[in-house]
């Protein structure tokens, strides 16, 4: 009986220490959960370790001491409302809005109270994101990287580079928040200088063709693409084209000049994505949104691709070699 009684009691000891490790993972706090809501594709977003690396740098790791839920509208901007909803029914702790301004207006309408960092190509207070630069207020924060303020400078440094050309393409999203703005800003800048501009709307990957197809149609002298997130997710497609068609390009954006562009002219997007995993971090660890001022950016890129200029039979002046940044050969 006795040898009976010390078996039941060592199995029981074994069962209860079995379920020791599931008693103190259950007595663990859960991970903070960050909601990212990006307006194109995990594919076409290379941005993402920048990101990590702020958020590292102020003390999270994901899988160890955050969980990211991520939501991709695929450069669908009108499915972002949905997706920023369905995040607040997760109840994430803070939602990262990235991918432009559709992001942040969509998660703006989402919640007035769960913490957002965004990155907007405007003004966030002229959006209505943010009550001022340096007291954001409210729950919203992030980096206004200004990108569509840059459409003039693009459309000067396209001339000082082709200055005989007399009509200039500029393909524009009718879509995106901005549009309307960034037409007004370089229908002036092409006013300023003489020159007539020639707009081409596009939308949605299947119009690109047809818009290079009115663009050789109209015999334009060259091409500005303005700030957008979806051409920056079909920069590759819209550099063949261009190359195809010997049009000299003028971009946003690094990235479409190292794919084969002509020239760039705007902020670092990774300096930009780094800064909002900083903040992501800041605000997890207890700051209030509100309270940190919006980022903007101090360092500007001219990137020049001198291969692409040679192709397309175009001599760089020396004066914009020395001013890029970047010089590809």
């Amino acid at each position: 009986m006795l040898d009976i009684r010390r078996r039941q009691f060592i199995t029981l000891l074994g069962c209860a220490a079995a379920a020791w490790p599931l008693v103190a993972r259950a007595q663990q706090p859960a991970l903070p959960v960050i909601g990212f809501l990006n307006s194109l594709s995990a594919e076409r977003w290379p941005y993402l370790a920048a990101f990590h690396q702020g958020l590292k740098e102020a003390g999270y790791v994901e899988g160890q001491n955050v969980s990211i839920e991520y939501r991709w509208a695929d450069g669908h901007y009108d499915r972002l409302p949905a997706l920023a909803v369905d995040l607040m029914r997760r109840r994430v702790d803070l939602i990262v809005a990235t991918g432009g301004d559709p992001s942040a207006l969509a998660a703006k309408a989402a919640t007035t109270t769960t913490p957002i960092v965004f990155n907007v190509a405007e003004d966030p207070v002229k959006d209505g994101l943010v009550a001022s630069l340096n007291r954001p207020g409210g729950n919203m924060t992030g980096v206004g990287i200004l990108t569509a303020a840059l459409e003039a400078k693009r459309l000067e440094l396209l001339h000082e580079l082709i200055p005989n050309a007399s009509v200039i393409a500029v393909l524009v999203n009718p879509n995106f928040s901005e549009a309307e703005s960034q037409l007004k800003v370089v229908q002036a800048a092409a006013n300023k200088l003489g020159r007539q501009i020639r707009v081409l709307n596009v939308s949605s990957e299947r119009e690109i063709d047809p818009a290079f197809a009115e663009l050789i149609q109209h015999h334009v002298d060259a091409l500005l693409v303005v700030s957008d997130p979806f051409f920056f997710a079909v920069r590759e497609k819209l550099v063949a084209l261009a190359a195809r068609n010997t049009v000299p390009m003028i971009a946003f954006i690094r990235e479409f000049t190292a794919a084969g562009g002509l020239m760039s002219y705007g902020t670092r997007l990774s300096d930009a994505y780094h800064q909002m995993g900083v903040y992501s971090g800041r605000i997890l660890k207890g700051d209030k949104p509100g309270d940190l001022p919006i980022v903007q950016p101090t360092r500007f890129e001219l990137v020049i691709n001198l291969k692409t200029a040679k192709a397309l039979g175009i001599s760089v002046p020396q004066t914009l070699q020395v001013a890029a940044d970047e010089v590809i050969e």
